[in-house]
């Protein structure tokens, strides 16, 4: 997982803190552990411009859960509670049914959805087609913060503007939607 700016990612006060990789059990201490957890993975991985996660790579050798100079690791049983958490939260999605791979959304769809309708509007697109590839990897697009985005990602989010009207998504042949285009109405 590597960084995407020339600045080291800043890890938390907490994240040096060896009671932060045991689960507490104290109830208010624990609640307070989980959303400190939850904040670090989606600032880690909005800072690095991730998406996935692999709970099995991440838990062996990713800084986010194992921290070197603590010799400290996160149990699974831990890591897998905070990320349900995420996931109950709206944050993450898994995308198998053990619970090993999920989408991380440090930006709900709902909000990517909101991005790329302004950029939209702001351009001129409004009542013009253009495609999913254009929105992800586009020239148009290169300085927006959703250029280069996981692209199920930019999907939920062209879907969460179908949903609320301001969209219409033009599937073509490839399942992932790459090929798909989509109208953006005012």
């Amino acid at each position: 997982m590597a960084s995407q700016s020339s600045s080291e990612f800043e890890w938390p006060v907490l994240y040096n803190y060896p009671p932060f990789y045991t689960l507490q059990t104290n109830l208010d201490t624990r609640a307070k552990q989980i959303d400190a957890w939850c904040n670090l993975i989606l600032n880690y991985f909005k800072y690095n411009k991730l998406y996935v996660l692999d709970l099995t790579e991440a838990l062996a050798s990713s800084p986010l859960f194992v921290n070197s100079q603590l010799n400290r690791i996160l149990s699974r049983e831990t890591a897998s509670l905070i990320l349900n958490t995420l996931d109950s939260r709206g944050n993450l999605e898994w995308q198998d049914k053990e619970k090993d791979r999920c989408l991380v959304m440090w930006r709900t769809p709902k909000e990517w959805g909101a991005l790329i309708y302004q950029w939209a509007s702001d351009n001129a697109f409004i009542n013009t087609v253009c495609t999913v590839y254009e929105l992800h990897s586009g020239d148009d697009t290169i300085n927006e913060e959703f250029y280069g985005l996981e692209l199920i990602m930019v999907v939920k989010a062209l879907q969460t503007l179908q949903n609320d009207g301001k969209a219409q998504i033009i599937q073509r042949s490839n399942p992932d939607m790459s090929d798909a285009g989509v109208k953006f109405f005012g």
